[in-house]
């Protein structure tokens, strides 16, 4: 991990236009309650292995992901290492966490450089109870969040390195949790082996059988799906 000057709560400053506009709950709500949530919310910039959260540590703000990938995982837990999923451009998580003020069951980790946001857990509580709009999104969040940890399950229990890959990168695609990425994703063989825990030479291998079969076009910088919902069935 890259040593910072100062940790990333130290670091927050204020979002820009562009960042902004790139957080899509903020178009869901009425003038007032954007103008009270743009107020509360801090962005920082995350260096390579640098942790926002951390297990055990109690739930302060909603994160999401302006740009950049992070991961999620419980590698300091007591349990078997587990990569739940990692979290693209658009992401918003932990909602779950802070609804019932816990503290976090899992790490959250920056795979690259990454500018992340941050609404104070009291914001975000006040917005659920002033806009009916605001919770629709966080329960489409946990609704859509609950069916890809239940498919990661499943793809745990696959044995077959082009379908882990597979599913994978189609969870990196979800239009609803990851409006930010569309169908081209900035990401590096070596990152989705992270994800995977696989190694980027077999990643490699599995990324050109997929895009053998017009599931997906290798490009430079990152790999654009053609067929989302074939890149879901693979090897079904």
């Amino acid at each position: 991990m890259a040593d910072s000057p100062l940790p990333l709560r130290q670091r927050a400053r204020r979002p820009t236009p562009a960042e902004l506009e790139a957080i899509p709950w903020l178009k869901l709500l009425d003038r007032g309650q954007r103008e009270r949530a743009v107020t509360a919310l801090e962005v920082a910039d995350a260096e390579p292995g640098e942790r926002l959260c951390r297990i055990g540590r109690p739930a302060t703000f909603w994160f999401g992901v302006v740009d950049g990938l992070l991961k999620m995982n419980n590698d300091d837990s007591t349990g078997q290492a587990v990569t739940f999923t990692g979290i693209p451009p658009g992401g918003w998580f932990g909602e779950g966490t802070l609804l019932k003020r816990e503290t976090y069951r899992y790490n959250i980790q920056a795979l690259r450089p990454s500018v992340v946001a941050g609404l104070p857990i009291d914001s975000f509580h006040a917005l659920l109870d002033g806009s009916i709009a605001f919770n629709r999104f966080v329960l489409d969040q946990l609704n859509e969040r609950l069916g890809q940890f239940i498919a990661a399950r499943e793809t745990d229990r696959i044995h077959d390195p082009d379908v882990r890959v597979a599913r994978n990168l189609a969870a990196l695609f979800h239009p609803l949790l990851y409006p930010g990425v569309g169908n081209w994703l900035r990401i590096t063989q070596q990152e989705l082996g992270y994800l995977v825990g696989l190694s980027r030479q077999r990643v490699n291998q599995a990324l050109h059988r997929l895009g053998g079969a017009g599931l997906i076009r290798i490009e430079y910088g990152g790999l654009r799906v053609l067929d989302l919902a074939g890149l879901r069935r693979f090897g079904a």
